[in-house]
Order: structure tokens, then C-alpha cells, then sequence
């Protein structure tokens, strides 16, 4: 199961640490936080411990509310189940009595240093929590971002993967990662593709050596992630094996349980193959958006025939 540290929270949002300063070790491996509700009325029948708790200005403002003896019993009740870490997102004031039960339970309290409404900042922390515990994958081959679609290219070493994306870069489009793509599942329905960190922004090439794509194209020729609509496999020209059906038999490719699309384009010296991928690409997006081609091609040659008919 993956895991990030209080720690790497703290850097992530900037937090003050108000209490538990010598705990941020603790682990986080739950991608969805609580905020908690029932549970200061003594109901946990359906709270799940290992959240992280949200106490935002209508929390604490009934913690305020109570009296010294109501107030501790509330907390303490909360403070039983050891979340790796409360934050509050409704400013500093009157956090004594909070911050003394958790520097005795030994846990983080973190203070947000925006004014941010809390459920504006909830979504922000349940992005980035999705993101660093998603089950995630680590496979060969170079993620790109064509006119928005996000595009795995495979294939065996040599083929010719990198060239392609180099030519792809040149006509607009983006890198992801090149050689090692990190595939991480965000739904059932999502995969992202992104770099290992070590690979971000280059891009190796056969016979040229390490490209820096930023350094030499801008900024514009570089992205952290995107989501993997396509999966293109690179392969070695083989005569008389070429579909020239007017529609490909749709292929899937199985990411962790996520199927993607997939086909294979043939290399062959002369072949405008990062053309092909574009095309690709648009043609994805055309479909998704209710047009087929085929179908439009389809219904014009069966409109001439019943107009041949008639006449």
C-alpha cells in the first residue's frame, strides 16, 4: 500500500505545525479526509480511522461553544481513533485545548496558512491525495500529449519511439515521460501518465544523445501528467500486413483494471508516422464526440444508392 508522510504534507501546503511537531512521521495511506460531524455527538458507527480529520470554522466554532468539561470529552472521544493528523482551516485562535490533546496523543495539528474556504481546500487536498496514493505502475515506452490527448507509445527498444516524439514535440505537442512512463489508476475509469522525477523533461535520442525539451523548445514542449486516452504500439514494417479496412477492430490494452484503446502503426522509412499519430488522435477525439467517419462515409453511399433508385 503507498504511503505519504505528515511531513510531506506540511511541504506540500505549507501548514504551521501547531502541535505534534515531533510526529510528522506519521503515515497517510487513506486518499479521502473526514470532517468530522457526528462524532462530536458521540456517533462513530460509520467513521473510518486512518483519515485525515477537516475542522473547519463551523467545527471549531462549536468546540468553542461547549464548556472546558463537554470540550474535552468531544476531543478525546475524537483523539481515540489516532487520525495521522487533525487540520484546522479556520484560522489559530483559541486552539490551546486542542493543541494540548495532541501533543499528548502525539498527533500533528496543522494550521493552513490561505484563507481559503474549507470546502475549496478539501478538493485541493483530495487531489493531491488521490495522486500520491493511486496504485501506480512503472512501464517502458514514451507518454505524450497531442492536441490534448494524452498518448502511450510502445514498442521494442530501437524502433524508433523517441524519434517519434522528438518529431511530435517539433510540430507543437508535449512530453510526458520518455523510456520509463510512471501509469498511475485515479478511477476505475482513469489512468495518468506521468515521469519518475528523473526523467522529467528529457528526451533521449539513438545517434544525438540527451535532449533537455525545455531547455531547447520552451516550456510549451513539456507537461507533468495527462491522462492516458490512447495506447499506440510501435512495430517494424511487415508487408502484405497492413489493415486497410475502413474501420480498425477495436483493441484494449489493460492498465490495472482500466482498459485503453490500442492499435499498432507499422514503421517504415518514409512513413509519416507522427502524422498517423496525430490523426489518431483527432480521430479519438472526433469519436468521443458522437462522429464516425465511417458512419458519415456509410450514410452517403447509402443515400446515392436510394437516390439512384428513385431515378
Amino acid at each position: 500500500m503507498k504511503s505519504i508522510t505528515v511531513e510531506d504534507l506540511v511541504r506540500k501546503f505549507s501548514f504551521k505545525v501547531a502541535a505534534g511537531e515531533n510526529q510528522l512521521q506519521k503515515m497517510i495511506t487513506h486518499s479521502q479526509v473526514h470532517r468530522p460531524g457526528l462524532e462530536f455527538i458521540g456517533q462513530f458507527d460509520f467513521f473510518q480511522s486512518g483519515r485525515i480529520l477537516i475542522l473547519g470554522k463551523k467545527e471549531i466554532t462549536y468546540l468553542h461553544t461547549l464548556s472546558e468539561e463537554e470540550r474535552k470529552s468531544q476531543i478525546e472521544n475524537i483523539v481515540y481513533y489516532h487520525p495521522p493528523c487533525f487540520i484546522v482551516t479556520a484560522g489559530e485562535g483559541g486552539l490551546s485545548y486542542l493543541c494540548r490533546h495532541c501533543n499528548e496523543q502525539g498527533i500533528p495539528l496543522l494550521v493552513t496558512s490561505g484563507t481559503e474556504i474549507t470546502s475549496e481546500f478539501i478538493k485541493k487536498l483530495d487531489a493531491y491525495l488521490v495522486k500520491e496514493l493511486a496504485p501506480e505502475i512503472a512501464v517502458h515506452g514514451v507518454c505524450m500529449n497531442v492536441s490534448g490527448i494524452g498518448i502511450l507509445l510502445r514498442g521494442d527498444s530501437g524502433v524508433g519511439k523517441s524519434e517519434t516524439a522528438h518529431t511530435l514535440i517539433r510540430r507543437g505537442h508535449r512530453l510526458v515521460a520518455d523510456d520509463i512512463v510512471v501509469l498511475k489508476k485515479l478511477s476505475p475509469q482513469t489512468i495518468l501518465g506521468t515521469h519518475d522525477e528523473k526523467n522529467k523533461e528529457f528526451l533521449a535520442l539513438r545517434s544525438i544523445g540527451l535532449l533537455n525539451v525545455v531547455r531547447i523548445y520552451g516550456r510549451k514542449a513539456f507537461q507533468d501528467e495527462t491522462r492516458i486516452a490512447l495506447d499506440i504500439l510501435l512495430t517494424k514494417w511487415q508487408k502484405d500486413d497492413l489493415n486497410n479496412e475502413l474501420e480498425q477492430e477495436p483493441h484494449y490494452i489493460d492498465y490495472m483494471g482500466v482498459k485503453v484503446p490500442s492499435f499498432e502503426i507499422q514503421l517504415q522509412p518514409g512513413r509519416d508516422v507522427a502524422g498517423l499519430i496525430e490523426a489518431a488522435a483527432n480521430n479519438w477525439y472526433l469519436r468521443q464526440q458522437g462522429y464516425s467517419a465511417v458512419e458519415d462515409f456509410m450514410s452517403r453511399i447509402e443515400a446515392d444508392i436510394a437516390n439512384s433508385a428513385k431515378s
